[in-house]
């Protein structure tokens, strides 16, 4: 199991195609971080292409292998041969919040079901091999209060720590609203005690 702090995710849709013994199979995959965002995304591939024969799908919305929040749909094709190879193949892909499509446009010739399991999943194998992807990264929102004469310094810790600055708000004090790596948190705390001597606080965002 992934470490379910970072992983990879989809970057943004990607498409690829597959011809098997005349039949088209076109395969888009974009990021779903819940079975809501992937059953909207197979939504929108089935009015992209309408006259399509079948839309397979999977979809893994978790962490990369985990079964928690899994969907599949074989979409009239032979029970077991379409939705379960897409999945199994997503599940060892490596890759989390993933949702893919299979649209198949049958081109004639039957390819029986041993055919149609290894389509299916090869199509899927396909689009895991040319995805870009992008560390996600589980943040916990905290807010940070300082000093003026510790912006600087505190600026510098937040670069080099991977702290995501989401708002500063400048008054009596500074207030900055920051993200902060899940696993990172209590050395976060240590550092900018550190750093400031004691004098920053942090409350929960």
């Amino acid at each position: 199991m992934a470490d379910a702090s970072r992983y990879l995710v989809p970057a943004r849709l990607n498409r690829v195609e597959l011809v098997v013994q005349r039949s088209r199979f076109v395969t888009t995959a974009a990021r779903a971080a819940d079975a809501e965002a992937a059953q909207a995304f197979v939504a929108r591939v089935r009015e992209e292409f309408p006259d399509a024969t079948h839309h397979c799908w999977a979809f893994v919305a978790g962490p990369p292998g985990s079964s928690a929040q899994v969907g599949m749909s074989d979409d009239g094709e032979p029970h077991g041969t379409a939705g379960r190879p897409m999945l199994t193949t997503l599940l060892h892909g490596g890759v989390g919040e993933i949702v893919a499509v299979c649209t198949r446009y049958f081109g004639g010739i039957k390819l029986g079901t041993g055919g149609l399991s290894r389509a299916y999943s090869g199509a899927v194998k396909q689009i895991l091999e040319t995805l870009p992807t992008v560390e996600r990264v589980e943040r916990v929102s905290l807010r940070v209060l300082l000093a003026y004469g510790d912006v600087d310094a505190f600026r510098r810790l937040a670069q080099n720590a991977d702290i995501v600055v989401e708002k500063e708000t400048f008054g009596v004090d500074v207030s900055f609203v920051v993200g902060v790596p899940s696993t990172e948190r209590m050395s976060f705390e240590s550092a900018l005690a550190d750093l400031t001597q004691g004098r920053g606080r942090i409350e929960i965002s």
